[in-house]
């Protein structure tokens, strides 16, 4: 570790990132982090890097990347002009999947909406438990 750099334990590096100990060995054993450096003790010491690495990894991940896409967009990261063009693919196929799963969701809240308003409306039995039924029904086994 060069002199003057700050350095974080991983007790430190959890309190900072909100991820558990156990993420951080993953994300190491995995390839998402380099291998961290370690005291004679056997210590794991983190820097500035590798905290810049985790947030990276963490932005990346509530854009509904998975790892293994992350692992890729770290590989991208080192060189961003030489990947302009696969990030731009992989990030519009992301695109499309979330308007996809968005596409899904309004269905779904307009179905929920309704069967709520049933519900409200109805003096016998349980409009959504008997369109539950019904829905687990109409498919063959």
């Amino acid at each position: 570790m060069a002199h003057g750099q700050t350095s974080y334990r991983i007790g430190e590096v959890t309190g900072l990132t909100n991820l558990s100990a156990d993420t951080l060995r993953y994300y190491e054993k995995i390839g998402l982090l380099p291998p961290v450096q370690r005291t004679a003790s056997g210590l794991r010491v983190y820097d500035e890097r590798d905290l810049s690495r985790l947030r990276f990894i963490q932005r990346s991940q509530k854009m509904n990347f998975s790892l293994h896409e992350i692992g890729t967009l770290l590989d991208m990261r080192e060189d961003p002009q030489h990947a302009r063009d696969e990030v731009r693919q992989l990030t519009l196929h992301k695109l499309s999947d979330v308007e996809q799963r968005l596409q899904e969701l309004t269905t779904l809240r307009t179905e929920l909406q309704l069967l709520v308003n049933l519900c409200q409306g109805s003096e016998q039995g349980c409009p959504i438990i008997e369109s539950i039924d019904e829905s687990g029904n109409s498919k063959s086994d």
